[in-house]
């Protein structure tokens, strides 16, 4: 078979079940390879020491499988609705997490009909497909595959359907008919996404220092959050979706077909208080097939003490005291600091609930034994309420 026949029937089977974007290109070493070291260098991968660890297999899609000639780059759209507004009590979700179901899973059930359709045309091909965890750098081959530019947000941008797309790539030992790369791009003098970011996350125009971002925090750091970034994570507790929202390139992109990432109720926007009655059994029966899971327990629990900690409510404070409770150093650690951030920016709180938070504190200056929980406990419970503005979410 042809390079160019094999493609197209590749493309149309790609399109066939149940993926938007397609392009191919060849297996080389991609443009931003030097650039993903540097970054890398900078410090900007934060906790991520997977990344440094295998970085040189990133240099070649060959690290990922050898003797691989051509990358067919697939995008599958998850825009399905706009988040609701923000309430204390309750959390953000990114919108890839809005439904039921994993998007690992639902790209890997049909990477798997990918590889089994191109056996089909060619019996001794050899073929793998990957969805984000294997080290190539999907955005580059993406660009390279003619699927769009790289925005200042370093995200893929599609000219006519936005950013809203989770990229995959099925790795072929065979050449193919490669589509024009995308040279041009068509962020202008536009700066809405470096601006908008609550974290000022964005060292420039397409550099993202990672440990300062949302996502990287809900989902990838794994300790105690930098007190200086808590405020500005609002009321996020699984990655975010500011700078997209604000991309002009994505005011009118079309909804994705798929019902998968249609928002179930429970998750847009998520209740937080109930979270902390869940031990690990029944966070793992709630959550094991849904993105919610790669944090665990312990990081959405932090990240839901967090967003609670930026909007004080008397209502958020029986589960507060109870994460102070937990058998997990990071959930206390965190309920600790947002029961602090209730007492100073919470107007009007009930004397007894504010005596019986203050009582708590005391207590667990004298019992807390980690040392970064007893961190948290720096202060005097003795002063009167410190009036603060509360942060915008």
């Amino acid at each position: 078979m042809k390079p160019a026949e094999l493609t197209q029937s590749l493309k149309q089977e790609a399109k066939r079940i149940g993926f938007q974007l397609m392009g191919a290109c060849p297996a080389v070493t991609p443009t931003g390879y030097s650039d993903f070291l540097k970054w890398l260098e900078a410090g900007y991968a934060g906790e991520m020491q997977y990344l440094q660890e295998r970085h040189s297999a990133y240099e070649h899609p060959d690290g990922v499988m050898p003797g691989v000639k051509s990358l067919l780059m697939l995008g599958m759209s998850y825009r399905t609705a706009d988040h609701c507004a923000s309430q204390p009590g309750y959390g953000r979700v990114a919108r890839y997490a809005w439904g039921e179901a994993d998007y690992h899973d639902l790209i890997h059930k049909r990477l798997k009909q990918m590889k089994r359709y191109a056996a089909e045309l060619l019996p001794d091909v050899n073929v793998r497909g990957v969805v984000d965890t294997a080290p190539l750098l999907e955005r580059e081959f993406a660009q390279l595959a003619g699927l769009g530019w790289r925005a200042k947000n370093t995200l893929l941008i599609n000219k006519p359907d936005g950013s809203f797309y989770l990229l995959a790539a099925l790795l072929l030992d065979v050449e193919l008919e490669y589509d024009q790369p995308f040279e041009a791009s068509h962020c202008g003098t536009c700066t809405a996404c470096l601006d908008a970011c609550p974290t000022n996350a964005f060292v420039g125009p397409n550099v993202l220092d990672g440990s300062k971002c949302i996502s990287y925090l809900t989902i990838e750091h794994r300790s105690p959050i930098p007190v200086e970034l808590r405020s500005q994570m609002q009321d996020w507790i699984l990655g975010c979706d500011v700078c997209q929202d604000v991309c002009p390139w994505n005011q009118r992109t079309p909804e994705s077909p798929h019902a998968e990432f249609v928002p179930i109720d429970a998750s847009h926007p998520l209740e937080l208080r109930g979270l902390f009655e869940l031990d690990d059994d029944q966070f793992r029966q709630r959550f094991r097939k849904t993105p919610l899971w790669r944090p665990k327990r312990r990081g959405i629990l932090r990240n839901a003490a967090i967003a609670m900690g930026n909007q004080p409510a008397e209502e958020n404070i029986d589960a507060l005291l109870l994460g102070t409770n937990d058998e997990e150093p990071l959930i206390r650690g965190a309920a600790i600091w947002a029961l602090r951030q209730h007492l100073k920016g919470l107007d009007g709180i009930a004397p007894e609930i504010e005596q019986r938070v203050r009582d708590r504190l005391r207590q667990l200056t004298q019992t807390e034994a980690d040392l970064q929980v007893q961190a948290e406990l720096d202060g005097d419970w003795d002063q009167p309420n410190e009036q603060v503005l509360r942060p915008e979410v």
